[in-house]
């Protein structure tokens, strides 16, 4: 029987649905609608009444489509964006009402720990050692570091994303090299003095990563990372769009994820390897876990 998780994020609302066995996700559907809430409350602390309308609408038809392929449980989970709203509640107000489902709104270490379950325990091939896990999304990255068998050993969250980024600072198309040089001090100085701990492998997960694997492949370091950024550099985002078959609103915001990938796969000394789940994979895992423990 599949599990169904809605990811209400900073720049897209993401649907997850699966089957879980033995601790193996099977993946039946997965969708994407680009909401941009972290966008919409840049200028203020409220998300406005259009938007909560539309991400609503878009959270009942994702749940509608769950329901329809026989998902028995279906967990809404909310973000930096919902985290930061002022009127949050508003937005889970409507859902319930649309969808009839109440969202989670995950705490940084919530969000943290389960972008780490979901990246190590989907992982093709296991993870040996320490793992950290880089979760970028629109308005925050998440930095974990764990094992397999004793899971999260250190993590952290910061109030920096892809989506922030690019509102604030890449406003030409294709990004002008000042703006590009605006972004990298920006990043450099979040991450500045930042003492991480040692790992072994590093993975990347997220929006951000399923986007930059079209371009440069499954390991992000600091050659391809640059090559990646000359490419965004160079092209219009509509060329990038079709050449890589990227989303065009996602075009835009990718340089500043892959600037923060890239500050902290040097900080490191680590190359990041594309991680196959995420955030929305940890989740059907928790449910899945708690309902075995319920059933034990």
């Amino acid at each position: 029987m599949p599990y169904a998780s809605i990811d209400v994020g900073s720049n897209t609302t993401r649907l997850l649905v699966a089957e879980v066995r033995d601790g193996r996700l099977r993946e039946l559907m997965s969708q994407r609608a680009y909401t941009r809430l972290g966008k919409s409350i840049t200028k203020g602390t409220d998300i406005p009444e259009s938007k909560i309308a539309e991400t609503a609408a878009i959270v009942e038809r994702q749940a509608r489509q769950a329901r329809e392929l026989g998902a028995r449980e279906i967990v809404v989970v909310g973000t930096a964006a919902v985290r930061a709203a002022a009127n949050r509640d508003d937005l889970v107000d409507a859902i319930e009402r649309e969808a009839g489902l109440t969202i989670r709104v995950l705490n940084e270490d919530e969000e943290a720990t389960l972008s780490f379950i979901g990246a190590t325990r989907t992982a093709p091939a296991p993870l040996e050692g320490t793992v950290a896990v880089i979760d970028v999304g629109g308005g925050s990255t998440e930095i974990v570091f764990g094992t397999l068998s004793d899971g999260v050993t250190w993590q952290s969250s910061f109030s920096i994303g892809s989506g922030f980024l690019a509102d604030s600072y890449l406003h030409s198309d294709p990004p002008s090299v000042g703006e590009l040089e605006d972004v990298r001090r920006h990043v450099a100085g979040v991450f500045e003095g930042l003492e991480l701990p040692q790992a072994d492998q590093a993975v990347a997960v997220g929006g951000t990563a399923n986007a930059l694997r079209r371009i440069v492949g499954t390991v992000f370091e600091h050659e391809t990372l640059e090559r990646a950024i000359r490419i965004l550099a160079s092209e219009k985002r509509d060329n990038v769009s079709r050449r890589f078959e990227i989303d065009m609103e996602r075009v835009h915001i990718l340089p500043g994820g892959v600037l923060i990938f890239e500050q902290l796969s040097d900080q490191m000394g680590l190359p990041l390897a594309m991680g196959k789940g995420g955030l929305r994979d940890g989740v059907l895992l928790e449910i899945a876990a708690n309902e075995a423990g319920a059933h034990g």
